[in-house]
């Protein structure tokens, strides 16, 4: 671990072109006084092309001294930070956190106020099903400095790369995003809202939920011959995507053998898929494939 800058005052390094805080500034969230000689940066990996990272991101990833990372994280986004940065895993799996939130935000507090420049590196973007607005709480509570750094989301990002528009003026005139993370395996969330013409439902980590959330949709009036899609792995070299209906997905998904991460995307919009994969039609073709 390098040892904590000594001018406090000094901007991040590589973003000397922008306004930071100055230490003992007003924080404009809370109004408390900044107190820490060391700055925090939430940033949004995107959904796991390292070429989808904004420039801002690659540029504080560059010049951190400690980078705390989800388990989203893509390997080619973490092959970009430098050797000798520490590395700090806090991820999350289903039902087994590494580290506890209330620890992840204490640790970034603690970290700042030891003076480090700090990436809180996360997968997608930070303020989409990613705590992000309760670790910057409770920074700005603790007077940390800090910024946000918008990632594209999983959404956007996979829907993308599986040749699926989310929204289309003949299909879909909105999109909802879900957390397919359904608590104690409950169905509560607010099924009938769901059930709509001309929507696009996007359910985020929907694949050991998918069962409960076709079921469902079905029972609240969705036709059992909507159009599904679940992408996995999205926008990496281990892309897969499964297309089919409500009725027959799960089936699908077990056939194939689909691995988390994955998107759900459900909606007509999905038809589209056949004509705008684009991504297939750019992968250069096997010997003796089809």
């Amino acid at each position: 671990m390098s040892a904590p800058h000594s001018n406090s005052r000094a901007p991040l390094k590589g973003t000397e072109t922008l306004e930071v805080p100055a230490v003992n500034a007003v924080n404009p969230v809370t109004l408390n006084r900044n107190s820490s000689p060391g700055e925090v940066a939430l940033v949004g990996a995107g959904p796991g092309d390292p070429e989808l990272l904004t420039i801002k991101a690659l540029r504080l990833i560059r010049n951190a001294d400690i980078v705390l990372y989800d388990r989203l994280v893509s390997q080619g986004v973490m092959d970009l930070i430098p050797e000798g940065v520490d590395r700090q895993h806090v991820g999350k799996q289903r039902a087994n956190h590494a580290v506890p939130q209330e620890q992840i935000n204490q640790r970034l507090v603690d970290l700042a106020r030891q003076g480090y420049r700090v990436v809180r590196l996360k997968g997608g973007d930070p303020f989409i099903f990613g705590r992000g607005g309760e670790e910057i709480e409770s920074l700005a509570a603790a007077g940390i400095r800090f910024q946000v750094v918008p990632g594209i989301t999983a959404a956007s990002g996979c829907s993308a790369y599986a040749g699926i528009p989310l929204t289309h003026r003949d299909y879909a005139q909105s999109v909802r995003f879900v957390t397919g993370h359904l608590k104690n395996d409950t169905c509560d969330l607010p099924w009938a809202d769901f059930v709509q013409t001309s929507q696009t439902l996007v359910f985020y980590m929907g694949l050991v939920g998918l069962p409960v959330i076709t079921r469902e949709l079905i029972a609240h009036g969705m036709s059992p011959d909507m159009s599904v899609a679940l992408i996995s792995r999205g926008t990496t070299a281990e892309q897969l995507v499964v297309v089919g209906t409500l009725s027959d997905i799960c089936a699908k998904v077990e056939q194939n053998r689909v691995e988390a991460p994955t998107l759900v995307i459900i909606g007509e919009v999905v038809r589209l898929r056949n004509k705008l994969d684009w991504m297939a039609a750019a992968q250069p073709v096997e010997a003796g494939g089809q």
